[in-house]
């Protein structure tokens, strides 16, 4: 008898059990259903219009290079460097690849030793050229030599940057 009793109080346990939740079940299954996305329609497709580029327009073709506007400031190429000036022998290496590595004077011209890429060994002197871009020696000392470039820039003039090669020990 023990045994029923125990038996009925854990079947009406059982049968209460199962509607904890069920407010919540319902809450999370019904929560979604009365709400639609809403989408909004894609943009509209403008149809492409061509354009022919012909000389009775103005406008410049984009598929032939321009030439930029020239300054009216002063004569063109008044920087220029000589084109035709036969090269020196340090003019085939770019000015990086150079060092110096000795000076030497003789009388009262100072003369700079430079190593080129090739591993020879260059006397030069104010007056000389080396690298790419048409540098001149200004100067040499015993610590640096002092060179003047004459580089293009993107409207087609000649300007002047200066650069040193420093002594390397």
């Amino acid at each position: 008898m023990r045994c029923s009793y125990l038996a009925l109080v854990v079947l009406l346990l059982t049968g209460c059990g199962g509607e904890e939740f069920q407010d919540l079940r319902d809450f999370v299954k019904n929560s979604g259903a009365d709400m639609r996305g809403k989408i909004s329609p894609p943009p509209e497709i403008k149809p492409y219009e061509s354009f022919a580029y012909n000389n009775d327009t103005n406008l410049p073709d984009p598929f032939k290079p321009r030439k930029p506007e020239l300054r009216t400031g002063g004569p063109v190429g008044a920087n220029q460097p000589d084109l035709e000036r036969p090269k020196q022998a340090l003019e085939e290496f770019p000015l990086e690849s150079l060092k110096m590595v000795g000076y030497l004077a003789q009388g009262k011209v100072g003369y700079a030793v430079i190593r080129a890429p090739d591993n020879k060994l260059y006397r030069v002197k104010a007056g000389n050229y080396v690298g790419l871009n048409f540098g001149l020696i200004k100067e040499v000392s015993g610590t640096d030599v002092t060179i003047k470039e004459m580089v293009q820039d993107s409207s087609g003039d000649w300007t002047e940057r200066i650069s040193t090669l420093q002594l390397i020990e």
